[in-house]
């Protein structure tokens, strides 16, 4: 008599989903220590038309974790912008909007994308509410907290805390409801960060049939559906 095996019950799921979100970002973190060069555009396909993508990591990230995207990005012929400023973005959301902004006055980038992850998505919300709002088109925001997470309270470091919903940082951001319309926001179906799901009033949301907070930025679903909406952005909000 054959014994039938049990298929794993959702609490096992979640947290096998949970350890292999982890693995991914513990190999991003890896691949920083690489320190390899941000994704160029092909040479036959400079000089490039299409609107400049200016990445925003989350919370002790680098651009690394955004590399998937940023790859798939390039190849579509968006020149590639980090913001060597942030560093590991472990500084307040203000701030380091702050260091965007300058980065893009000092630049000069024109009609960019801000493509985002977690609080990343925050920055650049900050960041569309600034003067430098107009060198940007939109955002593609991925997996952010913009109402917060109920486990930040419980978090040590005080920025981690930060991501508490009833921060006053986040509170007045969710109170900015107009520049919604030019951001989407892109998030998984069980994000263990993020209970809440990363849906903002007013823009334009998808969800995704993904388990994880990290791992999803590898999937070729996401990186399509982020690629298809900076293109979208491209065109829809495009200066004439």
């Amino acid at each position: 008599m054959t014994e039938r095996r049990r298929a794993p019950g959702p609490a096992l799921a979640r947290l096998g989903a949970w350890a292999a979100d982890y693995a991914w970002a513990t190999d991003r973190q890896l691949r920083h220590l690489l320190r390899p060069p941000l994704p160029a555009v092909p040479s036959d396909r400079l000089p490039s038309d299409r609107s400049p993508v200016v990445l925003l990591p989350g919370i002790y990230e680098t651009w690394e974790f955004l590399g998937p995207v940023a790859t798939a990005l390039a190849r579509a012929g968006h020149p590639i912008h980090a913001v060597p400023g942030l560093k590991h973005n472990a500084r307040p959301v203000p701030e380091s909007a702050d260091v965007v902004v300058e980065h893009l006055e000092r630049t000069g980038l024109a009609g960019a994308v801000l493509v985002a992850h977690s609080k990343g998505g925050l920055i650049g919300k900050r960041v569309l509410l600034s003067p430098a709002s107009d060198q940007v088109l939109g955002m593609v925001a991925i997996a952010t907290p913009f109402t917060g997470s109920r486990w930040a309270r419980y978090m040590l470091p005080q920025a981690l805390r930060s991501f508490d919903p009833r921060d006053p940082v986040l509170l007045a951001l969710a109170g900015e409801l107009l520049v919604n319309e030019r951001i989407t926001a892109v998030y998984p179906r069980f994000d263990p960060h993020i209970p809440e799901t990363g849906e903002l009033p007013g823009a334009r949301n998808i969800e995704l049939p993904l388990s994880g907070h990290f791992r999803p930025l590898g999937h070729p679903m996401l990186v399509n559906t982020v690629v298809h909406e900076v293109a979208r952005v491209e065109t829809e909000h495009a200066v004439t």
